[in-house]
């Protein structure tokens, strides 16, 4: 698993942050890059009204930032590792799967929880999806 690259679900939860510090020290220890990918999804109201353009762009800028903020308290300014960032609109699970999907990529990390769900769950939604569908390896980062 030499090079290529690592993709980490990053959703500002500390479950991903583990999961981010683990791919970065996973990373190092191959050669590989590191991709930390947040997916958002804009909010529908019950009228069926979507987000306008300027509200979009609002929530991509959100999402980047919420991105950039959990990339520098995770790993700090200097990581180890070349760290790429992408913040994404669309589902978790599908943003992931199409970036594992990528031809140099090695490895997809999640964390098993994410801001969602039931909290006594073994397993979040989107990891499990990932588990079963992912092109690639994946590593699911638990908690302690």
């Amino acid at each position: 698993m030499a090079g290529g690259t690592v993709i980490v679900g990053v959703d500002g939860s500390e479950q991903s942050r583990r999961a981010l510090r683990w791919a970065v020290r996973q990373a190092w220890l191959t050669g590989a890059r590191l991709e930390a990918v947040l997916a958002w999804e804009p909010p529908f109201s019950g009228t069926g009204g979507s987000v306008t353009a300027d509200g979009q762009r609002d929530l991509q800028d959100v999402a980047a930032k919420v991105l950039a903020e959990s990339l520098e308290r995770t790993v700090g300014t200097d990581p180890p590792v070349e760290i790429t960032a992408r913040a994404q609109e669309g589902t978790p699970a599908q943003v992931l799967l199409t970036a594992a999907a990528e031809e140099d990529v090695t490895l997809l990390v999640v964390g098993s929880r994410g801001l969602g769900g039931f909290t006594g769950a073994l397993l979040g939604s989107v990891s499990q999806y990932c588990a079963q569908h992912a092109p690639c390896p994946v590593t699911i980062v638990r908690g302690r």
